[in-house]
């Protein structure tokens, strides 16, 4: 709205000149209120966008500490334990054969005998072992054998996996001898050769390492004497 001021004396010209200027600045100032909402809807969308990247991180982060303590989880829970551990094939003063049954801890899932991997450390050497299935192509390399105790599905026969609290599975290593016990298919072709047989007092240690990276150690300690004796408890 223009406003006229009648004062004695002004011409016509200098109210046209008031009118002039008072529409300019009504101009600018619409100009300035136009780029302060643009920049306001640039904050908002700026605002907008970081939300979202901020929500896409927040879900990320959380998959990956779900998945990460599943995996620890499993780490701790995927495990076997060992219920005894006994020396057999005793030569003189040797234990030629180690057996060890195993069932699944408690709170443990499906263990893959298959993927399990064992680790023989004694006083004078360290051996990895695979599942005998698992041997190189040309039969070598150190390994184990399985047998089954209980299994009331055959999963552990039939696939080698422990579905069962009631499954009870037997480990053997044939330490010390390129033979394995005999009137077993399972350990038929079990050869530890890198492994040397537990001497009378000796002392080992064997670590089971699930596929889900649960371990279970258990000691080997050889009896003092093993004069007569054609099996040990270890």
């Amino acid at each position: 709205m223009s406003v006229y001021e009648d004062h004695p004396g002004r011409s016509g010209t200098a109210r046209r000149h008031t009118h002039g200027t008072e529409t300019a600045t009504q101009a600018r100032r619409g100009q300035v209120g136009i780029g302060t909402l643009i920049v306001f809807i640039a904050m908002v969308l700026v605002a907008a966008i970081a939300a979202g990247v901020l929500i896409n991180t927040a879900g990320f982060l959380q998959s990956q500490s779900e998945q990460t303590g599943q995996q620890s989880s499993s780490q701790v829970a995927d495990r076997l334990q060992v219920v005894n551990t006994v020396g057999d094939d005793v030569r003189g003063q040797n234990v030629t054969t180690v057996n060890m049954t195993v069932k699944k801890a408690p709170g443990a899932d499906d263990i893959d005998l298959n993927t399990t991997t064992l680790q023989f450390v004694s006083e004078n050497q360290i051996a990895d072992l695979v599942h005998v299935d698992r041997v190189s192509g040309d039969g070598t390399g150190d390994n184990f054998g399985t047998d089954t105790i209980q299994d009331d599905d055959s999963s552990i026969s039939d696939s080698l996996v422990m579905n069962s609290r009631e499954d009870r599975a037997k480990i053997i290593l044939d330490i010390g001898s390129n033979n394995a016990a005999a009137g077993n298919d399972n350990i038929s072709s079990v050869n530890t050769t890198s492994i040397g047989s537990l001497q009378e007092g000796g002392e080992a240690s064997i670590e089971i390492t699930t596929q889900a990276g649960g371990e279970t150690t258990v000691t080997l300690t050889a009896p003092d004497s093993l004069s007569g004796k054609s099996s040990v408890t270890l």
